[in-house]
């Protein structure tokens, strides 16, 4: 595996400074990015089962600048592709999620998952080394107890910096169908996992075990209507829990009421527009992401044309919407046929919960502040990404007649599309994942 890094461009459109990092895998495609909760570590999880760490570099006196830098830590397989015998099915190993644990000690902890096996990985760090055993050589092998002559007491010695990562729990064998979500509590004791039908409570110390809180499969697989999208944890109520549908609602449920949460607690849904009312609007009306604010008041969702924020108090309709690419409404007929209607674009929010992010097509995504409902539409790509070059807004024309430097709908390219995102829990410092590749850009710092 290659890893690229250019170095800092000093400045860019909206004050964005932009750094590049190219995983080259010739099959091998991102499938999630994550920073874990003080954002100095960058996750990444690919098709191939690999899981690639990017550490941030600490300021120094000789490169004052390079805080901000994201360099690789470790790198580690996390799952293997298996085969199913009892259903004859293949299980790939393709990294679905990855979810940081809080800190507790000098190692990091993550959670990794494919289609039906989660694991609780260890990322710890060894510069020292023991020497001086009393009953094995230098080399490790085992010394005759009659050769011991003396006792020694050993000592560490520094070796050069080792990153290990260790699998330390395996929670298996309890998804029927293919895991979409997990989340971690904020107990930090047990996090759930959903799948397309249930979702799951665990407890990160115990693996063969963990309690059903959602069932909606019904006894009837053809009365089946919806599936489960995606589910998260409240970041402050360690009871209460939301999870999306492929119908648009979203469902808050809360622990306390029963053990099985399947009759929930708030039904969030917009009432759809019946002149509106077209054979894909089941389609796009699914939720693709759910995503609670950090204060915890809100919550954000995507659906395939628009990203909208709802205030849990709430029910009937959202907030605030922010249409995405409204422009390919007209398209949805191609876009069916090439099956890139059914794409899962994931959202997010910065710190601060005053701007949100998500991905669209031609490698674009797409800023929205909520205060002054300013959107700006940039595009990552290796041309725009060059040293010293500047990152400028894109704009797609919807009229007949096309301004300079603007796109049209016709010539967009919806192989290129930008899936997944991630924003740095504190900083204007920002993850977008495009096929293969890895950018991040961070406001310019004056």
């Amino acid at each position: 595996m290659d890893i690229e890094l250019l170095l800092p461009t000093p400045g860019g459109a909206q004050g964005r400074d932009c750094w590049f990092i190219s995983v080259l895998f010739t099959a091998d495609i991102i499938s999630t990015v994550e920073f874990n909760y003080t954002g100095d570590l960058l996750a990444t999880g690919d098709k191939g089962g690999r899981v690639v760490i990017f550490q941030r570099e600490q300021e120094t006196k000789s490169r004052p600048l390079s805080r901000g830098e994201y360099n690789v830590y470790s790198t580690f397989q996390s799952h293997e592709p298996e085969f199913d015998y009892l259903k004859s099915l293949e299980i790939e190993e393709k990294i679905n999620k990855i979810r940081w644990l809080p800190q507790q000690n000098a190692a990091h902890f993550l959670l990794s998952t494919n289609d039906k096996t989660i694991k609780l990985w260890k990322i710890s760090e060894r510069d020292k080394r023991a020497e001086g055993y009393n009953l094995k050589d230098e080399d490790g092998r085992l010394r005759e107890p009659f050769r011991v002559t003396e006792l020694r007491v050993p000592t560490l010695k520094p070796m050069d910096l080792m990153v290990e990562a260790s699998p330390r729990r395996t929670f298996a064998n309890a998804h029927t169908y293919h895991i979409n979500s997990i989340s971690v509590n904020s107990d930090y004791a047990t996090y759930l996992s959903a799948d397309d039908l249930r979702i799951n409570l665990w407890h990160l110390e115990v693996t063969n075990r963990s309690f059903n809180i959602v069932d909606i499969k019904p006894a009837n697989m053809e009365e089946l209507t919806e599936v489960i999208t995606a589910a998260e944890f409240h970041p402050h109520h360690c009871n209460v829990f939301v999870y999306s549908s492929s119908k648009g609602t979203i469902r808050l449920c809360d622990m306390r009421s029963s053990a099985l949460c399947d009759q929930h607690s708030k039904f969030f849904e917009e009432p759809e527009d019946p002149s509106s009312r077209s054979f894909f609007s089941e389609i796009i009306s699914s939720i693709s992401d759910v995503k609670f604010s950090h204060s915890g008041r809100y919550m954000m969702t995507r659906d395939y044309l628009s990203v909208k924020v709802w205030d849990l108090n709430m029910e009937n309709r959202p907030v605030e919407t922010y249409q995405v690419h409204e422009y390919l409404r007209s398209k949805l007929c191609s876009l069916y046929e090439n099956d890139c209607i059914f794409d899962k674009f994931e959202c997010c929010w910065n710190g601060t919960d005053s701007t949100i992010m998500t991905g669209s097509y031609n490698n674009f995504f797409r800023t929205f502040e909520r205060e002054t409902h300013r959107d700006i539409t940039l595009e990552a790509s290796r041309e725009s990404s060059k040293p010293r070059a500047i990152l400028k807004p894109r704009k797609v024309c919807t009229t007949g007649k096309r301004k300079k430097d603007e796109i049209t709908v016709d010539s967009l390219d919806f192989n290129k599309k930008i899936l997944h995102t991630a924003w740095h829990p504190m900083e204007n410092i920002i993850a977008v994942a495009a096929t293969n590749n890895l950018y991040l850009f961070q406001e310019k710092v004056n």
